[in-house]
């Protein structure tokens, strides 16, 4: 056994977070035509998901700080693998969408505890976020991509049968090799090292805003992807397997505006970067708007990268100012608003769809959320009245 597998595997189940919350917006577009329903009427099934995806976190960021991080981990890779196998056995609505409400629970673990076991003691904070943020990308990707493959060939259930095993199986390997560290050493008398309150709830509100603006960017983007494909790209590709191919390709090379991101935020300060990431995302947003064919693919592909760009700031900005005894509990107050906001999306998508405008009305708003996102950033204080925290 060996500490250096646990930053591999703490990336692993970034990827896997990722993969399960994603799968069924692929099949949804299958599911439809074999149970002969809408679009608009099925998709909502997971927007329980997406609510227990934000509202656990909090439970899993406290137990993670109170028992253990290790242990959550643990729990995370084996409860969202027997979630899926459990989804896969659905045969109405209302089992699916309860199915994927428990996919939601487990799932919230990862963030505020993997996050917090990655930025306790890394050499290069920003690098190993967005190295992380990438497998998490890749996450993204796999599940269009898997779950595209497996429903052509297989139907629609093993695509929740196969990386549910999947996920089980890593979970085991996690308990095999890496130790547990044990639990966090309690040393800071406060929740933010060298600041100043006031500065700390500047930094916290525009966290709080660039993190529900950004969450319901997010969340539309990834979740409505696929349909859009479906819809837009029609003289590209007809099938399943060939939507999740497309928007496998957007995600896999939008991943790496992460890694990117994490070299400049050792570099840059903070200020500057939120500023750059919501200047880019409003443009792109507007003109996804009215885009077909090739035009949306390339849209798609730099409208997800600034998206994607934007995932490792949030997480460093924590990774920086909080102390580390704080930071599982501080980064499940960040997903609890990202995640749970977030879930606002679907239903977002699922009535502007029904409108004249279907998708154009979706992007439209985002852009406007961008907008509100670059206005929270105008806030954030300057490096010399921020200095972060050492670890």
């Amino acid at each position: 056994m060996r500490r250096s597998w646990l930053a591999p595997f703490i990336n692993l189940g970034h990827f896997v977070d990722h993969l399960a919350m994603l799968v069924f917006p692929t099949v949804v577009i299958a599911l439809a035509r074999e149970w002969d329903r809408s679009y608009s009427e099925l998709l909502p099934l997971t927007i329980g998901g997406f609510i227990a995806f934000g509202a656990f976190a909090l439970p899993a960021g406290w137990l993670a700080d109170h028992w253990s991080r290790y242990k959550m981990l643990l729990v995370f890779f084996l409860g969202i693998g027997a979630s899926l196998i459990l989804t896969g056995f659905a045969s109405t609505p209302w089992q699916v969408g309860l199915g994927l409400t428990l996919i939601g629970v487990f799932a919230a673990i990862y963030h505020p505890v993997g996050i917090a076991m990655l930025v306790a003691a890394p050499t290069k904070l920003g690098s190993a976020l967005g190295w992380n943020g990438l497998w998490g990308n890749l996450g993204l990707a796999a599940a269009a991509l898997i779950a595209g493959a497996l429903m052509d060939v297989f139907g629609w259930r093993a695509a929740f049968f196969v990386p549910g095993v999947l996920c089980i199986a890593a979970g085991f390997a996690f308990l095999a090799m890496v130790p547990d560290p044990g639990p966090v050493k309690k040393t800071s008398k406060s929740i933010g090292l060298h600041i100043d309150r006031r500065t700390m709830t500047r930094i916290s509100t525009v966290l709080v805003v660039a993190t529900a603006c950004g969450g319901v960017i997010f969340n539309s983007t990834t979740v409505a992807m696929p349909k859009v494909f479906d819809e837009r790209l029609r003289e590209l590709t007809q099938s399943s397997f060939g939507v999740g191919a497309l928007v496998a390709f957007v995600y896999t090379l939008a991943a790496f505006a992460q890694v990117a991101m994490g070299a400049l935020i050792d570099r840059f300060e903070m200020r500057r970067l939120l500023i750059a990431v919501a200047l880019v995302q409003i443009p792109l947003l507007a003109v996804a708007a009215n885009l077909t064919g090739w035009a949306m693919l390339a849209a798609a592909l730099a409208m997800m990268l600034a998206i994607f760009g934007q995932i490792p700031l949030n997480n460093a900005i924590v990774g920086k100012y909080v102390a580390d005894e704080y930071r599982a509990r501080a980064l499940a107050v960040r997903y609890v608003v990202s995640f749970g906001v977030a879930a606002v999306g679907v239903p977002l998508i699922a009535i502007l769809h029904r409108t004249e405008g279907g998708f154009k009305n979706v992007f439209l708003v985002l852009a406007v959320l961008a907008a509100g996102m670059l206005a929270a950033a105008m806030f954030f204080p300057a490096r010399q009245a921020a200095k972060p925290a050492a670890a």
